[in-house]
């Protein structure tokens, strides 16, 4: 482990940006010189964030490069995982056995029509556009299973079936100001189901939840649970306002609770479960792991009878080579790791204390894939759910996870983001259009951090973007 939250506090020196440790050094690195103490915060290895399983493609498919560690296999293994993520999956029956039986509720009919370029999904342009990449969780105010439309809402269906909804977004712009006079503004979504096909989903507790890009994910995988749990501090006995903590969530395969670490609630606790959640939610196909469709009992009497893709329909082949696929993601190398204005911008993220859930550097275990084994990685993370206040709540309880607890995202890549998918939002729906306003969108435990972010000058504010620009 290279951090923990409750054994370390971060002081500076300003405005020389000197960062002290107590009881350790942060960065392994030279020392700084008399005259430049701004280099003291060059880490070495920084530009590896991924350790070895780093690329160095910084064009339009940065997020779509296999990891340099693996075998000739696991590239052979990669290679067909992609094309079943990319392809288009259809209906049962088909003379392509391999890939039918989608439906006959679902939302895309295909892996990447929401993580294009293995990258963010997007959200609709207008009203009259319906969400790809963007879905929604639903359940009942009791908490329970929707009685009508299960655990997620479905806006596609096969010829002849009715879907469950259409879904229109629109937004509220909220408009502010730093202290410094500077003026931003903000947009609040707005959701309006229409067409509710099988029901009243007026009183659903709903959950919107766009796709993550998803490199790295081996190597979170990787990582040991008692890293991760050095960093919990759920009682905040540092007393730093603080408190991230662990979601406990169904391993399918053994029954057993375990740390998620994936999903936006950290719903998931791996790579294999979170690639057939998405496979039966979002694709309506089976697997060995989630056997039976996610319909309810109304819906099961309607389609008892429609033809499937076979029992399951993918199998187990095909689904741990699409898994592997998306765990052997590379991550891109970070870029002008020694420009001073970075090195400034980084300064002035661990001085708002960013760092304190955004984790930058961690050794993985021996968990997972074996070639992700003891990496030093800089994913910015921490994996921990936190309390992000009232603005970003959405009331619906997730494992352990309630309404305004969310995973800290990993942040490594998000400065080509843009570049991968030409548009980019942020934070769990979307609502940001740029980091800062992912930034401004922050509350609860992370409140102070955003104080601390919008009481900065206006030069230090564009140092520090410049910094995650850099990630």
């Amino acid at each position: 482990m290279i951090w923990s939250r409750n054994n370390f506090r971060i002081r500076f020196a300003a405005p020389a940006f000197g960062l002290l440790l107590a009881g350790t050094v942060l960065f392994s690195c030279k020392k700084p010189e008399p005259d430049d103490p701004i280099l003291g915060l060059l880490d070495p290895q920084e530009e590896m964030s991924g350790g070895l399983s780093t690329t160095f493609d910084f064009s339009q498919n940065a997020f779509g490069q296999p990891s340099p560690l693996l075998d000739a296999k696991q590239k052979s293994d990669f290679v067909i995982g992609n094309s079943f993520f990319k392809q288009n999956w259809v209906a049962a029956p088909a003379s392509t056995s391999t890939r039918d039986g989608l439906g006959p509720l679902f939302n895309a009919n295909s892996c990447s029509s929401c993580h294009l370029r293995d990258g963010r999904g997007l959200t609709p342009s207008n009203e009259n556009e319906e969400p790809v990449g963007l879905l929604f969780r639903l359940s009942a105010p009791s908490g329970a299973t929707h009685p009508f439309y299960g655990g997620q809402l479905q806006n596609r269906a096969l010829l002849g079936i009715q879907s469950e909804a259409s879904v229109a977004v629109s937004y509220e712009e909220l408009s502010g100001k730093f202290p410094d006079g500077v003026s931003y503004s903000l947009r609040k979504p707005i959701y309006t189901f229409k067409n509710a096909t099988y029901g009243d989903i007026s009183d659903a507790a709903v959950s919107p939840r766009l796709a993550q890009q998803l490199v790295g994910m081996g190597l979170l995988e990787a990582i040991d649970e008692r890293t991760i749990l050095a960093a919990t501090d759920e009682n905040d006995l540092n007393n730093d306002g603080i408190s991230g903590r662990p979601n406990y969530v169904k391993n399918v395969l053994t029954g057993a609770l375990q740390i998620g670490r994936f999903g936006w609630k950290a719903n998931q606790p791996s790579v294999q479960q979170q690639t057939a959640g998405a496979f039966l939610g979002d694709l309506g196909i089976t697997s060995s792991l989630f056997p039976n469709e996610d319909w309810t009992p109304a819906q099961s009497l309607l389609w008892a009878s429609l033809p499937t893709g076979g029992s399951p329909e993918i199998n187990d082949e095909l689904l741990s080579q699409v898994t592997f696929y998306t765990a052997s993601l590379a991550v891109p190398a970070r870029r002008n790791t020694e420009d001073k204005a970075v090195l400034k911008g980084k300064a002035l993220f661990l001085q708002s204390q960013c760092a304190e859930c955004h984790i930058p550097k961690i050794k993985t275990g021996t968990e997972g894939v074996k070639a992700f084994h003891n990496q030093t990685i800089f994913p910015y993370t921490d994996l921990l759910l936190h309390n992000m206040g009232d603005q970003l709540a959405d009331q619906r309880q997730d494992g352990l996870a309630n309404g305004k607890e969310w995973r800290t995202p990993p942040l490594w890549g998000i400065g080509l983001a843009k570049t991968v998918n030409g548009a980019v939002f942020f934070m769990h729906d979307g609502r940001a259009r740029t980091l800062e306003e992912a930034i401004l969108w922050h509350g609860g435990e992370a409140q102070e951090a955003k104080s601390l972010y919008m009481n900065l000058k206006r030069e230090d504010r564009n140092l520090l973007l410049k910094f995650l620009e850099s990630l």
